[in-house]
Order: C-alpha cells, then sequence, then structure tokens
C-alpha cells in the first residue's frame, strides 16, 4: 500500500495502455514497478507466502504436538485473518514433517 506525498491520502492503480500508474484522489500520479503491484495484489487476494529459508530462520520454534506425526517442535506465527476485533489466527508448521495447521485463538 502506498500513500500519496502530496495529500497522505492511499494511491490506487490504473491501468493506462502498458503501464500502471498510481492515482491519488488531489490527481497526483506515480508510474510504479511491476513487482510492487503485483506484492499488492497478492494481500488484496489474500494469498499467503512464505520463502522457506527466511521464513523459517526468523520464526520462532514452539513446543507444540503435530497433529500428523506427534513431534513436539513446530515453527510459529500469527496473521489477522478475520475482522479486526476478533482475535489473530495462529498458525503452525511442524519442524519434522513440515505439516502446517491453524488454531483459532
Amino acid at each position: 500500500m502506498l500513500f500519496c506525498p502530496e495529500c497522505g491520502s492511499i494511491m490506487t492503480p490504473k491501468a493506462e495502455g502498458k503501464k500502471t500508474l498510481l492515482i491519488c484522489t488531489c490527481g497526483y500520479s506515480h508510474q510504479e514497478k511491476e513487482e510492487i503491484l503485483m506484492r499488492e495484489n497478492l494481500r488484496v487476494n489474500k494469498k499467503v507466502e512464505i520463502a522457506e529459508d527466511v521464513a523459517q530462520k526468523s520464526m520462532p520454534k514452539v513446543n507444540v504436538e503435530c497433529p500428523k506425526c506427534s513431534h513436539k517442535e513446530a515453527f510459529f506465527w500469527t496473521q489477522q485473518t478475520r475482522a479486526s476485533d476478533e482475535p489473530e489466527t495462529q498458525f503452525f508448521q511442524c519442524v519434522k514433517c513440515e505439516h502446517r495447521w491453524r488454531n483459532y485463538a
């Protein structure tokens, strides 16, 4: 999500031919690189991809039992998947078998 440097509003993407511009309600426009817009579209579609090497180095490990292989250690992260007035969803990935599951706290 990018904000207008002129007024601070959220900028919205608009396709003009082969170019993609970010447009603000105040009239300011900015040509944006395609990879940033693709990243923003992934967030809008709620697709979550985790870079395995980076994610496993940065995610904490917790002592919780895997429902698939009964291993006692898993990576842990949280994400807001529902309304903002509801708690975050907890995600786990087994260290041994890489099975993923969630816990609605």
